[in-house]
């Protein structure tokens, strides 16, 4: 039977800040594909919003991380789970669009799947999950329940094409960020930052468990390049909810340090920094849009750092490294993320511009592999996206 003449509806889901950013823009290019003729309900957050979407529940519900963390909000994410699955049954919307975290996105992809009345109504998963990091038998799970994966690195179809799930790389959406389009002058000008000094941005997460373990760790190595180093000034983009707990940190024993709670003076502050100490995710991609030489560094709970070593089946955790199968980026991980290796290691970045020129040329054949150059990968979802939405008329 045909369905009526309306414009189609999109159910779009994104569980945290990354996934909302891609929902935003994957929903603008649908706009296009479609000729403003489509409809969107969903959960979301400020990205989605601007693109017409009223979100369910408020997206930061869904925002959690870890073994430990997650737990205690096990019954709440379940009822938002039978909420969410609930309203999809009774819009029955022309397509379902998932976005990264799995955690909620599956449990709701699971459900859909067991019910007759979704029978018709493809579940497309954006952004897949990291079998080739850790159970690699979950390919076989998400088969299960999904119509197509959108992935967004080249070396992940294969996983679950063998599965027989349909899988296409559209690319990393790193690379229509604008994070090369900085301007650093400028930035030093507006901050009082002079021209000679040495800038270290410093990234210590956005996400508050992050930077509790992290940022004493990051403070302690800045204080030792301070003493190494007389004109170092320090740049710390922070998400505003965390910008407090970073401020009260910071003493005298510090070289200058701006705080930038302004996400719009990211990609200026990179632009204007000599190097860069990040904690690992896609902040070191977009570092390396930027051209900005890194180290990368991480620490989590005792817990869930016990499971990653018997569960982890990669050799690396930053994307660049992951994408060259080389350690072209230092990283320093549990362990091994101590003040005295994150300052050595920043120390070369700082004095030795072959090896800074070494990290920009495996930048740009890393950014290559994930689509740079190429047509947006907004627009290579939202074609894949919308010709299910054409099938369905």
């Amino acid at each position: 039977m045909a369905k009526e003449d309306s414009a189609p509806l999109i159910f779009i889901i994104a569980g945290e800040p990354s996934g909302d950013v891609l929902g935003g823009r994957l929903m603008e290019a649908l706009k296009i594909y479609a000729g403003g003729s489509v409809r969107f309900c969903g959960i979301g957050g400020e990205t989605m919003s601007t693109q017409g979407m009223h979100s369910l529940f408020p997206m930061e519900e869904l925002t959690l991380m870890g073994v430990i963390e997650i737990v205690p909000h096990l019954p709440r994410l379940l009822r938002r789970v039978l909420q969410t699955t609930s309203v999809i049954l009774t819009l029955r919307p022309d397509v379902v669009v998932t976005i990264d975290a799995p955690g909620f996105c599956f449990r709701v992809a699971c459900r859909l799947k067991r019910c007759v009345e979704m029978k018709n109504i493809p579940v497309l998963h954006y952004v897949a999950p990291s079998v080739w990091a850790w159970a690699p038998g979950r390919a076989r799970k998400v088969a299960r329940f999904l119509d197509h994966l959108l992935t967004l690195l080249p070396f992940e179809p294969p996983y679950f094409e063998i599965e027989g799930l349909t899988s296409t790389c559209v690319g990393h959406p790193v690379t229509e960020s604008g994070a090369d389009k900085g301007d650093g002058p400028a930035f030093r000008a507006r901050h009082g930052i002079a021209l000679d000094a040495l800038v270290l941005c410093v990234l210590p997460g956005s996400r508050a468990t992050e930077v509790a373990r992290l940022l004493p760790v990051f403070l302690d190595t800045v204080k030792r390049l301070a003493a190494r180093f007389g004109k170092l000034h320090v740049v710390v983009p922070a998400v505003p909810a965390l910008a407090g707990r970073i401020e009260s940190a910071t003493d005298d024993q510090l070289p200058p340090v701006t705080l930038l709670c302004n996400e719009k003076e990211k990609f200026h502050a990179f632009a204007a920094s000599d190097a860069a100490l990040a904690a690992s995710g896609t902040v070191s991609l977009e570092l390396a849009m930027a051209g900005v030489p890194m180290v990368v560094a991480y620490r989590m709970n005792l817990l869930t750092t016990w499971l990653a070593k018997r569960l982890i089946l990669v050799k690396y955790v930053s994307l660049v490294n992951l994408l060259l199968d080389r350690s072209a980026i230092p990283e320093f991980l549990s362990g091994n993320c101590r003040p005295e290796f994150l300052a050595q290691a920043l120390e070369t970045l700082l004095t030795d511009a072959v090896a800074c020129e070494e990290q920009r040329a495996s930048f740009a054949e890393a950014l290559a592999m994930i689509g740079q150059g190429g047509e947006p990968p907004s627009f290579k979802a939202a074609h894949l996206v919308f010709g299910y939405v054409k099938n369905a008329y």
